[in-house]
């Protein structure tokens, strides 16, 4: 199976989206298909063996619409194109708004003694005559309102109704009634009718419908912001090393492989290693991460992030879209492309929305021609009930809050890989936390030094170089926790003689004449070295958990070391928080109990799952799931991989490995563990975004048809009019997307 996304043009409601997801799923091949209204996208899973992306586009054209492959070739002129086409077709909307809304005014002007009843000196006599009030509502409704009746007649075609019928039979309904008192005057008069033309009523509806379009896209406009943000993140041009010489080149133009040249306070290009010089990056708009970090060679850069002190060169690895920049923007594509499992709802409602509006106009206009006998009455309700209904609000109200809400977890650090896992999130019961790398460093680091002889005469310096040297030939992390601290200490190091390292003791060797041995307590009582003299140390930091080395020099014990994986200085307040959120904390780790509840005990964690091989990870997960409880899984190794999968929420630490990445559901990029507690808080605003969207597009239809039928009328003898109708319903679908991007205003909050 192959994935592939499409961008859609031509749908104006959320049954346009129904009609073309039923197109899709038609072509054989075809295995899943989403789409979504507010980001007029597709997501299509198909067998390559049996259709490919032109059929699928070939279908949605057949239907009336237009569908085009979002290549990943395409991923930064993809914005770009899309935001030219947004801003012509803003451009147009524009003109015909100014014309509607000009020619709308005469006519409601021209109408006031119609619509009062009464005679308005002020008003010519010119402007009361249905000639010439036809004469301007006629290039109104076929050229300003063109697109409603041209897909009205579409959806016809298709046996179908949108949104486009609604308008196109309401505005419609009214034109063609006054034309009979335009033409035929004589008729109605005869009868004791008023001759009464609603030209006004179909004008003034099409420029308000328009207006809230015009709105209504500008709003979407903002929600893909979040994309814009980070395709502008890149840098334009590139520094490039080729012949000897420098040369500024397009980032397009970078291959992997060149060697690029970095001054202070430039932009990254591409994403590579460090082969010369050293400095500080901002990485806060990738990462998340506000604190610039120190690299040297060897180290990684990402493209977009900017250089703030030093020059360097680096070897480019990863370019255009293999870059890490490239796949976040993808996936945040992706994850706005996707449907919520709360917006079923809604489409299960949009599809019988639209022809049981017809149904209900119909009956409206049969009940109150039968009782009140006038034709007139029963032609406003019957317009009224068919422009009021808008079945944009019902399709606007999930897609926009997730586009607004998965861009928000981007600049956050947070990349969401679809609308399921962002909803699922706001459920969760349980955090299930591995220890190493996830709540702790995931290194080993020296956090105690004990010497017998204590810090005189530079005695601990001189100790730690001793140890260090022997130490830098050793493989093992324990060794690389010594050296990394000598060199911290600044203490610099000599070579080892006589090396020699024994596996599951320690290593030993000659250090400036000296016969210098690291190990464990077992192997030192083995070598016969008296350990008395730091037995109460030894005990202390075995009980706090610690992995102790001994250091004997000349076989006589000279100092020991507590080494442990230190916990992130970010976890404390994290774990803190989501406790106070009503989240269980857990902690999951292979370690041996007592270490892990020293660190549990550290970060405030009460339940531990210790001593767990790789193999029963996804276990304890499901042992928690069968409790009742919705598990968000937290980790960042490859044996965490299929706890991730298991879990129903897995979230990878971005610094961890790519197979962690991709059996999670989120990747938290910076590794710390505030961005869980983003992720969390982020998607419960989201929910709660989207429900208040559905209750008010609920809310508006369910009580704005039966007004718009007339129903108030027995009571209070008022008659919506088809003028404010329109304009409700114009408004309607701008406040549902204008409230989702409220959400953009949203912030962590964490425990101080």
């Amino acid at each position: 199976m192959e994935n592939t996304n499409l961008k859609l043009r031509g749908m104006s409601c959320a049954s346009c989206a129904n009609t073309i997801e039923d197109a899709i799923r038609s072509v054989r091949g075809v295995n899943e298909c989403s789409v979504n209204f507010g980001a007029e996208q597709a997501t299509v899973t198909y067998d390559p063996s049996k259709t490919n992306p032109k059929a699928i586009c070939d279908a949605v054209d057949a239907v009336g619409y237009s569908a085009m492959p979002i290549q990943d070739d395409d991923l930064y002129t993809t914005d770009d194109a899309e935001q030219q086409a947004r801003q012509a077709e803003n451009r147009a909307l524009v003109r015909k708004v100014w014309v509607g809304g000009i020619i709308s005014a005469i006519l409601v002007i021209g109408s006031l003694p119609m619509m009062t009843g009464l005679s308005i000196p002020l008003i010519p006599m010119w402007m009361h005559n249905p000639w010439l009030q036809l004469v301007l509502a006629t290039p109104v409704l076929f050229w300003c309102g063109a697109s409603f009746f041209i897909n009205a007649w579409k959806a016809l075609k298709r046996h179908t109704a949108t949104m486009d019928t609604l308008v196109a039979i309401g505005t419609g309904t009214a034109y063609l009634y006054s034309l009979f008192p335009t033409f035929l005057p004589g008729f109605f008069t005869e009868r004791g009718l008023p001759p009464d033309v609603y030209y006004e009523a179909a004008v003034v509806i099409i420029t308000l419908i328009l207006l809230g379009r015009l709105l209504e896209n500008r709003a979407k406009g903002q929600t893909s912001q979040a994309i814009r943000k980070l395709i502008g993140l890149q840098a334009k041009t590139a520094r490039v090393i080729r012949n000897g010489t420098e040369v500024d080149i397009p980032l397009t133009e970078v291959i992997e492989g060149d060697i690029v040249l970095v001054r202070p306070g430039e932009k990254i290009p591409v994403d590579g290693e460090i082969i010369d010089g050293s400095s500080t990056i901002d990485e806060a708009m990738v990462t998340g991460e506000s604190v610039p970090v120190k690299k040297h060679p060897g180290d990684e850069v990402i493209g977009a992030t900017i250089n703030k002190t030093g020059s360097f060169k680096f070897r480019a690895t990863r370019v255009g879209k293999d870059t890490f920049l490239a796949q976040i923007v993808k996936l945040v594509q992706q994850a706005q492309g996707s449907k919520a499992p709360i917006q079923k709802l809604a489409d299960q409602v949009t599809g019988w929305f639209v022809p049981t509006v017809i149904a209900i106009a119909i009956a409206t206009f049969i009940i109150w021609y039968n009782i009140m006998g006038n034709v007139t009455m029963a032609l406003i309700t019957t317009v009224g009930v068919l422009i009021i209904a808008c079945p944009c609000a019902l399709g606007l109200a999930t897609p926009t809050s997730i586009m607004v809400g998965t861009g928000k977890g981007a600049e956050n650090g947070i990349l969401i890989k679809g609308a399921e896992s962002l909803e699922l999130a706001h459920k969760l019961k349980t955090v299930v936390l591995d220890k190493t790398g996830t709540i702790t460093q995931g290194k080993p680091t020296v956090t105690d030094f004990v010497t017998v002889n204590g810090t005189a005469n530079g005695n601990e310096l001189n100790l730690l170089r001793l140890a260090a040297s022997v130490e830098r030939n050793s493989e093992h992390p324990l060794a690389e926790a010594v050296v990394n601290y000598a060199q911290f200490q600044g203490v610099e190091l000599t070579d080892a003689e006589d090396f020699e390292a024994n596996a599951g003791s320690g290593v030993q060797g000659y250090v400036s004449n000296q016969w210098v041995q690291i190990g464990t307590h077992r192997w030192m009582n083995e070598l016969g070295i008296d350990t008395g003299a730091l037995q109460e140390h030894w005990d202390r930091l075995e009980y706090l958990g610690k992995t102790v080395i001994w250091i004997a020099v000349n076989s006589k014990i000279q100092g020991i070391m507590g080494i442990a994986d230190a916990v992130k200085p970010s976890s404390v307040n994290a774990i803190r928080t989501l406790q106070k959120m009503g989240l269980e904390v857990v902690m999951l780790t292979g370690d041996n109990r007592r270490t892990a509840e020293v660190i549990a005990r550290e970060v405030g964690i009460k339940r531990v799952f210790a001593e767990v091989r790789p193999d029963q990870k996804a276990e304890t997960v499901e042992k928690l799931q069968l409790e009742g409880k919705i598990v968000a899984m937290v980790g960042d190794g490859i044996n965490d991989a299929p706890a991730l999968a298991q879990a129903d929420v897995g979230m990878a630490i971005g610094t961890g490995t790519d197979v962690a990445i991709a059996a999670s559901d989120i990747t938290l990029i910076s590794g710390d563990l505030h961005g869980i507690v983003t992720a969390i808080q982020l998607s419960r605003a989201t929910i709660r975004n989207i429900r208040q969207n559905l209750f008010f597009a609920f809310i508006y239809n369910v009580a704005g048809i039966p007004i718009a039928a007339g129903i108030l009328f027995p009571i209070f003898g008022w008659l919506l009019s088809p003028i404010i109708a329109g304009a409700a319903m114009a408004f309607s679908s701008v406040s549902v997307v204008t409230n989702a991007l409220r959400l953009r205003n949203f912030h962590t909050k964490t425990t101080g």
